[in-house]
């Protein structure tokens, strides 16, 4: 069975995980130990993390470490708070956390060549939120108050991140895939979150080439000074979560698989 390396990627220390075989990958302004990979060397975005967030350490991987991987090797990524678990189970502490995480390839990977999150649904939003962040949206087309179909990825992005932000975004899209993904998002109710995925050397290196392309052309629209914030200063996050799902389902052959949000203030 081909090997597995996780990167968690944290913008803090994460010392509950420092005796797993995790891969710690430090981004932000904060100092960390040399027992944590940090994006300051070789090509970097460092000076971009306030709005590429984990991506920053995701560029540095690219441009730096990608290369020197082995071909059969599964890369994947997740978060300080979010994991990739052996199966779908309630974490109830540090130690229960630690003995699921999972660490090497699983047997029905075999079938698949990328793995990507559980998708969450964004169909039911609470009614005085479409009233207050969605209006415009209401005023083109009533009916997206009390239709599920019509309470799609776009409509959800409006609402949380700005009012045809993503469409402007999509317009910077290579002819390949500008139409598609916009149908996808104007279309679907779902995606899948956290730009968290697991694949191999070859399909990493053609999704970051993709994204980054586009993220560039984006911020020759949205900038940085004026993103401000908890829903927009992510901005380049928020844009990339959403086009992980619709490329992963477009170019590669791949299956969602669980993952855990664990509050460490409460386990």
């Amino acid at each position: 069975m081909n090997k597995l390396k996780i990167y968690c990627v944290t913008n803090e220390r994460v010392k509950y995980l420092e005796d797993t075989k995790l891969v710690l990958a430090g981004v932000g302004k904060k100092k960390f130990s040399k027992d944590y990979i940090t994006c300051l060397t070789g090509k970097n975005i460092q000076y971009k993390e306030r709005n590429y967030s984990e991506l920053t350490f995701h560029y540095w991987f690219w441009k730096n470490q990608l290369m020197k991987c082995k071909s059969d090797t599964w890369i994947g990524f997740c978060q300080k708070r979010r994991f990739w678990l052996k199966s779908n189970i309630k974490i109830q502490n540090f130690k229960n956390l630690k003995k699921n995480l999972i660490l090497k390839p699983d047997k029905k990977w075999k079938k698949y060549n990328s793995i990507i999150c559980k998708p969450i649904r964004v169909d039911n939003p609470k009614k005085m939120k479409i009233i207050k962040r969605g209006w415009r949206n209401l005023l083109k087309d009533p009916s997206v108050f009390y239709n599920s179909k019509k309470q799609t990825i776009k409509l959800h992005f409006d609402m949380h991140h700005g009012h045809d932000v993503l469409s402007k975004a999509i317009s910077k899209l290579n002819n390949k895939d500008r139409n598609q993904f916009r149908k996808f998002v104007n279309e679907n109710t779902s995606f899948n979150p956290h730009i968290m995925f697991i694949s191999k050397k070859k399909i990493i290196n053609k999704w970051f080439k993709a994204l980054f392309k586009w993220l560039f052309k984006c911020e020759k629209i949205f900038g940085f000074s004026q993103l401000k914030g908890y829903d927009q200063e992510r901005l380049y996050a928020y844009l990339a979560e959403r086009y992980l799902s619709f490329w992963f389902k477009k170019y590669t052959n791949c299956t969602d698989w669980p993952l855990i949000f664990v509050d460490t203030e409460k386990i």
